[in-house]
């Protein structure tokens, strides 16, 4: 490990040196050996060693005696020096030391049990109904939710220090998003199912269902694995001296040729994650309401599920996806970086959503009797599987 960390260090410096003489980039003098970056959160300068040889050795020395700090046989990571206080009370306030793991916590001690449970009832269907892939499939995506929840908690409960290392770190990143975006398409593609069942039945009837919902599975889960690959190949956690703590994922020095793309592919993540599902599911289920609303049966019942479960989800995933696009934008524009706090919480909201996934699954199936009963135009029952 030390190895490739000197080889990183001195690959820096010679990328340092290409981008001067070309004049790409504006520096500060030769004497000063710190250059400003834009991090996820917020502004710090990168602290940046004159002998990588020596690098791990002055880093372990100038490091503060904190519990869980690395020791000689764990390199320290890079280090940054804070620009102002708001980091500091960001990551030494409450909000991300108490609140937000609280309700990491709450999700997690609901959510698993919860969607174990759904996976094990629903699991047993997945022949007899080709939706119930797509509810497997949403199962173990906010399992593995939670599972990265687990260690996020013990990130934030340990005063934003992670202790875990730096391929921890990357995994836990990936999987967190990962799932993420994966909740939300899966929910987008019931939505679908639903939007077919309802609005076209008889297009529904005629579909290869199973099929379709295996694709679909495979697809979201296939586009998505591909795309928190970036995660993992760039450092995800960082030195904070003043601080005494090494944070995950939240400070990354985008200014470096190896980061300076996260910015745009970022951005474009998470349009395709959470806003294009959120457009998709709002298209769907107001179609579906519509529908509903000028049968001439009384689907009062489903209606009202139906409006409900499409309200929790913009509340859960409205504000996460806003908020982040919203912050990406503002970095790319030069702005501050003010949104990140905001967005943290909001994903709490996204993370409520996947405790509540199983029990908003079980009153649309109450709602709807398991079935959706529709009258063709000659009056003949067809029953479609929801």
């Amino acid at each position: 490990m030390g190895k490739l960390l000197l080889f990183l260090l001195v690959s820096f410096l010679l990328l340092d040196v290409s981008f001067q003489s070309k004049g790409k980039r504006a520096r500060k003098s030769r004497r000063n050996i710190t250059q400003v970056v834009i991090p996820r959160t917020f502004k710090g300068d990168f602290i940046r060693v004159s002998l990588p040889n020596a690098s791990q050795q002055t880093q372990t020395q100038q490091a503060p005696h904190s519990p869980g700090l690395p020791t000689a046989s764990a390199p320290m990571p890079p280090a940054l020096r804070l620009l102002g206080n708001d980091t500091a009370a960001y990551l030494a306030g409450p909000l991300s030391r108490w609140a937000i793991p609280s309700v990491y916590m709450l999700a997690i001690v609901v959510g698993i049990p919860a969607n174990a449970a759904i996976l094990f009832a629903v699991a047993t269907e997945v022949r007899k109904v080709s939706s119930a892939i797509l509810y497997c499939s949403l199962a173990v995506s906010d399992l593995f939710l939670f599972l990265s929840l687990v260690f996020k908690a013990h990130y934030h409960l340990y005063g934003n220090h992670w202790v875990f290392g730096e391929t921890a770190c990357r995994i836990v990143t990936a999987c967190f998003y990962g799932n993420l975006y994966c909740s939300a398409h899966t929910l987008a593609c019931i939505s679908v199912n639903r939007y077919l069942a309802v609005v076209h039945p008889f297009l529904y009837k005629s579909l290869p269902k199973r099929a379709c919902t295996i694709w679909a599975s495979v697809v979201v889960w296939g586009v998505f694995g591909a795309a928190v690959i970036p995660e993992l190949l760039v450092r995800q956690s960082y030195h904070l001296p003043q601080l005494g703590l090494i944070t995950c994922h939240d400070v990354l020095p985008l200014d470096y040729s190896s980061h300076a793309p996260l910015l745009y592919y970022k951005l474009g993540l998470t349009f395709l994650g959470l806003i294009v599902p959120l457009v998709v599911t709002a298209v769907c289920y107001a179609w579906i309401v519509r529908e509903l609303n000028c049968s001439h049966h009384d689907w009062a019942l489903y209606v009202k599920a139906s409006s409900l479960v499409f309200l929790i989800f913009v509340a859960c995933f409205g504000p996460a996806g806003t908020l982040h696009f919203l912050h990406y934008v503002r970095l790319l524009a030069g702005e501050e970086d003010s949104f990140y706090g905001y967005f943290n919480v909001a994903v709490c909201l996204c993370c409520l959503h996947a405790c509540l996934d199983p029990f908003l699954f079980l009153l649309m199936s109450k709602s709807a009797g398991s079935k959706l009963h529709f009258m063709t135009l000659k009056w003949k029952p067809l029953s479609i599987s929801t």
